[in-house]
């Protein structure tokens, strides 16, 4: 059996920030997302809105990727794609998800897991048109998660799509469109020495409101 050239066990960082106590959190998960969603950004890290998405099959053979977070609020998280994609079969057998962010310079990750719900079509179409318009005719010429022959059947079809739209608005793909993530649960963590790292998860409960337990680590 050949052993990779790095030494993979060894490597390690050994986290030193300050802390998170129960006193710092917000009593309500989205605007303690706010807050450290800020600081991500202030703190200059590229992508600061990518996250992992995880989904599983109606059989239960989980699936995970990175996509971009393209707005959140008290309803949860949105996030755009192809809907007859493999993450897009999947939401539709099984309408449930959980998301990571890590943040590697602030020895920050959040943990969200919830059920999923389309966006609105005229939502959709909002942001949709918002895109540059070579990303709005990349919705259309690819068949996400397809098994394609080659590069050239992609070119082939934007040229396609770029003589079919010429000259007007690039209209809402019906494949395309949004998914929301509604948390029932959001995990704070943040690093800390000795790998006692601090974790506080929030619970939705039946009247709406939060509890806040802390993790072992």
């Amino acid at each position: 059996m050949e052993t990779s050239p790095l030494n993979i066990a060894g490597l390690r960082h050994d986290y030193a920030a300050q802390g998170l106590r129960r006193a710092n959190l917000d009593l309500d998960p989205i605007r303690q997302f706010t807050l450290w969603f800020t600081d991500a950004a202030q703190a200059g890290i590229r992508d600061a809105n990518a996250m992992s998405l995880a989904t599983t099959a109606l059989d239960g053979e989980p699936s995970v990727r990175v996509v971009l977070l393209k707005g959140f609020d008290e309803r949860g998280f949105v996030f755009f794609t192809n809907y007859a994609s493999e993450k897009g079969k999947h939401l539709d057998a099984n309408p449930r998800a959980a998301l990571v962010f890590y943040w590697v310079q602030l020895e920050r990750q959040i943990r969200i897991a919830g059920s999923v719900e389309k966006t609105s079509r005229e939502e959709s179409a909002h942001y949709f048109h918002s895109r540059p318009p070579g990303t709005q005719l990349g919705a259309w010429v690819s068949r996400q998660s397809e098994v394609i022959d080659a590069r050239r059947v992609l070119d082939a079809r934007l040229a396609e799509m770029t003589e079919r739209f010429l000259g007007g608005e690039i209209p809402l793909p019906p494949h395309w469109g949004g998914y929301r993530v509604k948390p029932v649960t959001m995990e704070f963590w943040q690093g800390r020495p000795n790998r006692l790292h601090d974790r506080f998860r929030y619970s939705k409960q039946a009247d709406g409101s939060w509890l806040i337990d802390r993790l072992a680590p």
